[in-house]
């Protein structure tokens, strides 16, 4: 069984696809950036509270679907610039208790303007 899950809290998918996407018990969200769903768009320029927003849409879709955080099985992140590893490590550790997912992290070029975006995978009993 699958499902698409959209959350009026976090942005709305700017191209064809879902903000996440249910199989069974797992819960697969598309990679978010530090968009603020009123505004749509980018709200901040530093990584400490681009890290902030991009965690709270994941929290939001994470709800949409009846899954948290404690959830989260695996992360994708996606930093403009690995000179940011270390800020975004700080912040992103705040969102986690000492069972961290399991988490690649790669520097790429990202939209205009965004510093990190993060994928995430969920799994729920």
């Amino acid at each position: 069984m699958k499902k698409t899950i959209l959350n009026p809290n976090a942005p709305r998918p700017i191209g064809p696809y879902s903000q996440a996407v249910q199989a069974d018990k797992f819960l697969f969200i598309s990679g978010q950036l530090a968009i603020d769903a009123k505004q749509s768009k980018i709200v901040a320029n530093n990584i400490t509270t681009q890290t902030r927003r991009v965690m709270d849409n994941i929290k939001a879709i994470l709800e949409a679907a009846d899954y948290d955080l404690e959830n989260v099985v695996s992360t994708t992140v996606y930093l403009a610039s690995m000179a940011l590893f270390e800020e975004f490590n700080h912040e992103y550790a705040k969102f986690f208790s000492d069972d961290f997912p399991a988490r690649a992290t790669v520097a790429c070029e990202l939209k205009a303007g965004a510093l990190v975006e993060i994928s995430a995978v969920a799994y729920k009993e």
